[in-house]
């Protein structure tokens, strides 16, 4: 395909569309961003305007050559003076009428009268007819047009290749000039417009970009064509997990790269940061000031349950910056017949679900053909359902069927207690029996997975489509769980039981209600992250990955209904 910007194409180019001064309450576009922009339009959406960011390893050894490059060691000189030899680094620099912001790596004298911007890259000289690919040449171009702005003499600028120690000199010649412009009013054009740009088709790119987990360009383009299956997500395994505290009075405080749990200033556990996804407090724990502040500059949340287990919200930084989901989000939950189509999926997809675990797990001497069936019907049924009313019913009536046979999916065990389970005293506050605590424990934990998943898309965890919005109560983490309860909170419930990782022991029953001692919550625990860590095939997609990042996968992919990318909700089921 030919690029319109491309005069050799024979085609007229595009007019760049002039833009006004910005004003004071307008944000300055950062010369990197046309970089990206020039390099794919979604990638300096998604980045800019949706405020999305993910790390490669390129972004980290990226950083790493840029820490000495950034320390300031000079200032340009007045351009009244005469003009000497230096340089300065970490030079800023910013224009309202480019509607521009940038910090250069180095500015140095060309001994000329003039001065020259010189970008640090991390790689070697790519091997192009002009030593440099275009984006980083309209990156170095627009620095220079800043420089102008402010009354410097600009004509060329230096790209420096940090592993191949190579510099490459760029003119900032007419027709790159105008190619600078165009990706200038293109970017802001875009950003004005709120429309993001479609992803790229079967792009090399894609796999090596840092965002090819949350732009999902393959698999957009799957589920609306059907025809490649996508290349696997190239995202870098994310070995960080949860640091449970559940310790009556400990206290979590920060220690150099390491967080150090004590009891009674006395300690009793050690992690570190890097290995540290999120921190999980059960019941009465202290917290230093210090480190919440540094959890929230690292993104890493810290959620509060009850010392029974009950999910009570979590504390995050400033929280994610894409104002356009959450209004996406706000304006489908209030359309009915909009969340009408979203739950009928989640029911049916959740009823599929309870059928497949129970075919694979029942103990009884024949297989459950007619409850199978049954169960089948149940979620034909929900496509009639009139309403939400309605699909509640239909949901209530599959759920009887299938918790009326969850006892023949336990292992019994003659030589020790057994564990009982009565769906007629199936309750949750509170769970008479040990069966019912490991699942309302389970329903728990996968709440607050959701609620975090949920809150570090984008999206706001407490208004739903299906659960109404009630206080204190996260609706949408409630969806977006439905399809996932068998999945992984029913199937722990049935591993640690009948892999004997708790036991009938693990429990403390007291007026009427059951629950698990701090010794079997620990067991449970690890059970349910052993689960969320189990790597599958997407039935989809057809590639391997953990169930943790399905439920990344499928937050994003409701983003991309909501903001129109996608006609429907793809539903999760197993095979």
């Amino acid at each position: 395909m030919d690029d319109p910007n491309d005069t050799r194409s024979g085609r007229q180019p595009e007019l760049p569309l002039p833009f006004p001064e910005l004003g004071e309450d307008q944000p300055l576009l950062p010369v990197r961003m046309v970089n990206e922009f020039n390099y794919c339009p979604r990638l300096a959406y998604l980045e800019w305007v949706q405020g999305e960011w993910a790390d490669s390893g390129d972004t980290v050894d990226g950083r790493r050559l840029h820490r000495r490059v950034d320390r300031k060691s000079g200032k340009p000189p007045d351009t009244d003076a005469p003009i000497e030899k230096f340089h300065a680094r970490s030079v800023e620099l910013s224009s309202n009428r480019l509607g521009l912001i940038a910090r250069l790596d180095l500015l140095e004298d060309d001994g000329d009268g003039g001065v020259t911007p010189v970008d640090y890259k991390r790689g070697k000289r790519p091997h192009v007819a002009r030593g440099v690919y275009d984006p980083e040449r309209i990156q170095l171009c627009a620095q220079g047009m800043l420089l102008e702005e402010h009354g410097y003499t600009c004509e060329h600028g230096v790209i420096y290749f940090a592993a191949s120690r190579e510099r490459v000199k760029v003119e900032f010649d007419a027709e790159l000039r105008e190619q600078t412009r165009q990706a200038i009013s293109g970017l802001r054009a875009i950003a004005e417009g709120g429309q993001i740009p479609p992803p790229l088709e079967d792009s090399p790119k894609c796999p090596r970009c840092s965002l090819v987990g949350i732009c999902l360009p393959d698999e957009v383009h799957f589920l609306r064509k059907g025809e490649t299956s996508p290349r696997p997500l190239a995202v870098e395994r994310d070995e960080a997990l949860p640091l449970y505290v559940q310790a009556h009075s400990a206290k979590v405080a920060r220690k150099g790269e390491e967080l150090v749990v004590s009891i009674d200033d006395k300690t009793v556990q050690k992690a570190r940061l890097l290995d540290v996804s999120q921190l999980v407090l059960m019941g009465n724990i202290y917290v230093t000031t210090p480190t919440q502040h540094e959890l929230m500059k690292r993104g890493i949340p810290i959620t509060w349950h009850s010392f029974g287990g009950w999910f009570i919200g979590h504390s995050i930084g400033t929280g994610h910056k894409n104002v356009e989901l959450r209004t996406a989000q706000y304006r489908g939950s209030f359309e009915p017949a909009h969340c009408l189509r979203i739950a009928k999926g989640l029911v049916e997809t959740k009823i599929q679900n309870s059928r497949t675990l129970l075919r694979r797990n029942w103990r009884g001497d024949e297989p459950p053909r007619d409850l199978l069936e049954e169960l089948k019907r149940d979620a034909r049924r929900v496509h009639r359902a009139r309403d939400l009313q309605e699909l509640l019913g239909i949901e209530g009536s599959a759920a009887a069927r299938y918790f009326g046979a969850f006892g023949q999916m336990i292992k019994p065990d003659p030589d020790k207690e057994s564990f009982t389970f009565d769906f007629t005293r199936r309750r949750r506050r509170p769970p008479p029996d040990p069966v019912n605590a490991l699942l309302s424990y389970a329903y728990s934990v996968l709440t607050r997975t959701w609620a975090v998943t949920l809150s570090a898309v984008g999206f706001d965890p407490y208004r739903g489509f299906y659960h109404q919005p009630r206080y204190g109560r996260p609706a949408l983490a409630l969806d977006m769980m439905e399809p996932f309860r068998p999945l992984i909170a029913e199937s722990a419930v049935l591993s640690a039981i009948n892999n004997g990782e708790v036991r009938p022991t693990d429990f403390i029953t007291a007026a009427n209600a059951c629950n698990l001692t701090p010794d079997g919550r620990k067991r449970f625990l690890a059970t349910i992250e052993r689960r969320l860590n189990q790597e599958i095939t997407h039935p989809l997609f057809g590639y391997r990955l953990s169930y943790r990042r399905v439920l990344e996968v499928q937050a994003r992919l409701l983003g991309r209904h909501l903001l129109g990318e996608l006609d429907s909700f793809p539903g999760f089921t197993t095979r």
